[in-house]
């Protein structure tokens, strides 16, 4: 299901047959879907089962527990949106590239209505002080997010169009700081407009360390 889960559950996957990672999919997509519209606490599992098609113990069999199914839909809610914002997020290495990107996610709430918010960030709001587990796959989720911006300010520092005195840990924590905070107010006002001006000074911060 996904490329960067954690190796006991990539473990787990493998050894699946072709029909039981089909099975396994379309609970953690159904999953994921509720989820993300009731809430983890307002979904249960037989919601689930009906929606997916399946028993109960057959959810108890892939996952073991509610808790494990979740840490499922976070990986599953990770991938996918990562996935939505490629390729132009492994390619994040110009002002225009990330410009374009925080257009894009513009866009994107604009055809939504400004509905659901985050995906990730909906989870992470619910989940962080769950346990530590469950913080560990949303600190890991945050980071996969994080990353692709942190690689592509290096990239740009490296050919000289970032000073070297720009940190690009911290300017990528910036940008994805402005980004969640602009989604989460986006989502509450129904405007995109919170969201412009969050990725507009953080992207103008980042134009203040432009290569000499």
């Amino acid at each position: 299901m996904t490329k960067s889960g954690s190796p006991a559950s990539a473990s787990a996957e493998h050894k699946l047959t072709a029909p039981g990672r089909r099975t396994r999919e379309r609970i953690v997509q159904a999953a994921a879907d509720l989820m993300f519209r009731q809430g983890v606490a307002g979904t249960s599992i037989p919601e689930i089962q009906q929606a997916a098609g399946v028993s109960a113990s057959q959810i108890y069999h892939y996952f073991g527990d509610k808790r494990g199914l979740v840490r499922a839909v976070i990986d599953h809610q990770t991938e996918a949106s990562l996935d939505g914002q490629r390729p132009i997020l492994d390619h994040l290495d110009s002002f225009e590239a990330l410009r374009a990107w925080c257009d894009a996610a513009v866009a994107n709430q604009e055809r939504r209505q400004c509905e659901g918010g985050c995906e990730i960030g909906s989870l992470a709001s619910e989940l962080v002080e769950t346990d530590d587990a469950t913080r560990a796959d949303l600190v890991e989720a945050f980071e996969r997010w994080e990353r692709p911006i942190r690689e592509g300010l290096a990239r740009m520092q490296k050919r000289g169009e970032l000073s070297a005195d720009a940190d690009v840990h911290d300017l990528a924590t910036m940008m994805l700081a402005a980004i969640q905070g602009g989604l989460l107010l986006t989502q509450i006002r129904r405007s995109t407009h919170p969201f412009k001006t969050a990725t507009d000074a953080a992207l103008a911060h980042i134009e203040t360390f432009a290569g000499r």
